[in-house]
């Protein structure tokens, strides 16, 4: 099965995800984590979701860019978290963008089950510079591929998930 989360940034997008492999076979549990640690901020992002993520079963797999080559095994359930971070990883510290939504397609084939979470950033109108404005386009595209991918396709809004695709996972 394939799952595909969207929302906004601290939405409850990530507990849900959590909820959602919890519920899936317990064979071979990997968290992707694609976030790179640059700042306070973000070292209490990680600690926070790792410490949410503690005796859950994950084997956690930090890949901040190509995805293709991070080590998965097949059949597993993967909880990949998220596109935003791995997209902007590609994009602007020496990776190559075109390579996300392929990379998605061969570990969707790879694995029993996987949970891709991104994010909603297209929605406060403001004006960006051309590479922001490259980086927002690219991210509507994977998205969209991996919506379409998605057997079930969710926005998590205030910790609620509201369906868009698909029957909900038993959860």
């Amino acid at each position: 099965m394939i799952v595909f989360l969207t929302g906004g940034s601290g939405c409850g997008k990530s507990t849900y995800a959590e909820r959602i492999v919890a519920a899936m076979p317990a064979e071979r549990r990997v968290y992707v984590a694609t976030m790179q640690v640059y700042d306070e901020e973000s070292e209490r992002r990680v600690a926070r979701h790792r410490a949410q993520r503690a005796d859950k079963g994950f084997r956690t797999v930090e890949c901040p860019k190509n995805l293709a080559g991070a080590a998965i095994e097949a059949g597993g359930t993967v909880l990949l978290e998220d596109i935003p971070n791995l997209l902007a990883n590609e994009m602007f510290d020496g990776g190559d963008p075109e390579r996300v939504v392929p990379a998605l397609r061969a570990l969707a084939a790879k694995c029993a089950n996987l949970v891709i979470v991104t994010n909603d950033v297209f929605a406060d109108g403001v004006v960006y510079p051309a590479s922001t404005r490259d980086y927002l386009r690219r991210l509507a595209q994977i998205n969209a591929a991996a919506a379409a991918m998605a057997d079930y396709a969710a926005e998590v809004v205030y910790s609620i998930p509201v369906p868009l695709k698909g029957e909900r996972p038993c959860v």
